[in-house]
C-alpha cells in the first residue's frame, strides 16, 4: 500500500518541471543594477568581504556587453562567451549566477541545472545554486524522473550542504530585514522539503525490505530493515512537517508529510489523517483527488472504527481550518458497556459472553455472571479432549476454528464409552456455568448432560473479535 500510494504522490505531485511556474524565489541570483566600473569594484556577492575588481578592459567590456543584452538569448550567448574566454575572471561567479538566472527565465531547465552545478564547484555556499539544485532535483524525482534516485539523493545532499551554509549567508544590500527573513524561511522549506522525501523514500525501500527479509525468515535482516524504516519515517515526517509548515498549500509536500505519519511504528493517525485529508484538498482534480481522499477515508475509518465524522473532517480540511482531533475506535472495554446496554443478557451468544469476560471492566463482568452463574445453558460445542467424566470443548465459532477449548464440561457420573464423542465431533450439551478465567478464557460447567437433538437459540456460537486496538 505504501508504494502504491508513493507513486500515486509522486506520479501528480507537480506537473512536469519544465512547465512549472512556482520558482524559488531565493534560487535566482540576484543581478548588479549598474555594471561595474573599469578598474572598480564589481557587484559581489554579500557574503564576501572585499568585492571583485576588473583590471583588464577587455575583459571589463565583454562581461559589461553580455551584461547590458536585454534579449535573453543574446544575453546567454554573450556570458557564455565570456566565462569561454575568461574562465578564471574575477566575475566569473557573478557571470554564472546571472547565466543560470537566464536560463530558468528561458525556461531552459537542463542548461540552468548545468550551469547551477558550475556555480556551486566554484562557489560551495552559493545559496542560488543550492537552493534551486534542492529544489529542481526533488521535483524532477517526484515527477517520476527515471533516475529518481540519484536525483533524490542529490536533492539530499544539496539540501544539508545548504542548511549548513546558511549561517554564513548575509542579507544583500537593498534587501530589507523582513523581506530577508522571508527568504530564509523559503530557503528552509525547500531544503526541508527536499530532506523530507529523501527520507520517506528511504523509509517505503526499507519497508519493502523488511517485506522481503520476513518472507525469506530472516529475523535479523527483517529488524534491521524496521528499525531503518522506522527512523527514516520519523526523519521525514520531521523535515516535511517545517516544509508544510512553511508551505501549507504545496500538495508535493503535504501528502508525503500524511504518508510519513502514517508509516511510523505505530502510526501517527492524527496527525497523518488530517494532512491526507488536507492533501486531498490540494489534490490535482480528477482521479489523482479521488484516489487520495479515498487513502484518507480508509485510515480514517480504520482508527475511527466508523465513516460518522468523516465528512465534517474532511469540509474541515478543505476549508483550511484549525487541524480537527478524530476520536480513536472504542477500546474492547467500550465496546462490552455498550453491548451490555443494548443487548439482553438472555439473547447473547457464547462468543459474546467470552468477548465481556476477556474484556470487559469488572462490574460488566459481574453484570453479565450475575445472569448467567448456576443457570442451565444449552448450547453446541465441539470436541476437542475427552475422560468419563469432563470434556473440554471449543463453544466459539473463533475457538472451533483454532481447535482450542473454551470449555470444560463436568458430568457427575461417569459416561460409557459408547456415549462419548470423537474428539473434533460437533455435539450438543447442557451445562451450569460454575467459574471462568479470563485469560486464557476458560468457562467451568458441571451438572453436564448430553443432548440427542441440537440446542436452541440464543446460545448458538457466532463470530466476535473485538476491534483492532491501534
Amino acid at each position: 500500500m505504501k508504494k502504491i500510494l508513493l507513486t500515486v504522490v509522486l506520479g501528480v505531485a507537480v506537473s512536469a518541471v519544465g512547465q512549472s511556474t512556482a520558482q524559488p524565489a531565493q534560487g535566482q541570483p540576484a543581478t548588479p543594477a549598474t555594471p561595474p566600473a573599469q578598474g572598480q569594484a564589481a557587484a559581489a556577492p554579500a557574503a564576501q568581504a572585499a568585492p571583485p575588481v576588473i583590471k583588464d578592459p577587455a575583459e571589463y567590456n565583454a562581461y559589461v556587453a553580455a551584461y547590458q543584452q536585454t534579449d535573453a538569448n543574446a544575453k546567454i550567448s554573450g556570458l557564455e562567451a565570456f566565462l569561454t574566454q575568461y574562465p578564471n575572471s574575477v566575475m566569473k561567479n557573478q557571470a554564472l549566477e546571472i547565466l543560470m538566472s537566464t536560463y530558468q527565465q528561458a525556461g531552459n531547465t537542463k542548461k540552468t541545472l548545468e550551469t547551477a552545478t558550475k556555480l556551486l564547484a566554484a562557489d560551495p555556499c552559493s545559496k542560488g545554486a543550492l537552493t534551486l539544485l534542492a529544489y529542481y532535483d526533488r521535483l524532477m524525482a517526484q515527477n517520476n524522473d527515471p533516475n529518481a534516485k540519484q536525483l533524490l539523493a542529490d536533492a539530499k545532499k544539496y539540501a544539508e550542504q545548504g542548511e549548513g551554509c546558511m549561517p554564513k549567508w548575509t542579507k544583500p544590500d537593498g534587501t530589507s530585514e523582513g523581506d530577508w527573513e522571508k527568504q530564509k524561511a523559503q530557503m528552509t522549506v525547500i531544503f526541508s522539503a527536499a530532506e523530507g522525501i529523501a527520507a520517506l523514500t528511504d523509509g517505503a525501500a526499507a519497508g519493502q525490505q523488511h517485506d522481503a527479509a520476513v518472507k525469506e525468515k530472516d529475523d535479523a535482516k527483517a529488524a534491521a530493515a524496521q528499525a531503518e524504516k522506522e527512523k527514516d519515517y520519523a526523519a521525514a515526517a520531521t523535515a516535511l512537517r517545517k516544509a508544510v509548515d512553511g508551505s501549507p498549500a504545496d500538495f508535493s509536500v503535504v501528502y508525503p508529510l500524511a504518508l510519513a505519519y502514517l508509516g511510523e511504528a505505530p502510526p501517527d493517525y492524527q496527525n497523518g489523517i488530517w494532512f491526507a485529508a488536507r492533501a486531498a484538498a490540494l489534490a490535482p482534480a480528477g482521479a489523482p483527488q479521488t484516489q487520495v481522499e479515498k487513502y484518507a477515508r480508509s485510515q480514517y475509518v480504520k482508527f475511527h472504527a466508523g465513516d460518522d465524522g468523516w465528512a465534517e473532517l474532511l469540509a474541515a480540511a478543505k476549508a483550511n481550518g484549525p487541524q480537527v482531533p478524530i476520536k480513536p475506535a472504542p477500546t474492547p472495554a467500550e465496546q462490552v458497556h455498550a453491548m451490555l446496554a443494548s443487548k439482553k443478557l438472555e439473547d447473547m451468544s457464547f462468543a459474546e459472553w467470552q468477548f465481556v469476560f476477556t474484556n470487559g471492566a469488572q462490574a460488566d463482568q459481574d453484570q453479565l455472571w450475575a445472569a448467567i452463574k448456576d443457570k442451565p445453558v444449552r448450547m453446541n460445542g465441539t470436541i476437542i479432549s475427552t475422560t468419563p467424566t469432563e470434556f473440554t470443548i471449543a463453544g466459539s465459532s473463533d475457538d472451533i476454528d483454532a481447535k482450542k477449548a473454551d470449555i470444560t464440561l463436568q458430568f457427575e457420573e461417569k459416561l460409557p464409552l459408547k456415549m462419548i464423542p470423537k474428539d473434533g465431533a460437533s455435539f450438543d450439551f447442557e451445562g451450569y456455568p460454575t467459574s471462568y478465567t479470563p485469560s486464557p478464557f476458560m468457562m467451568v460447567m458441571n451438572k453436564a448432560k448430553l443432548l440427542l437433538k441440537a440446542a436452541p437459540k440464543p446460545t448458538t456460537p457466532v463470530h466476535h473479535k473485538p476491534a483492532a486496538a491501534h
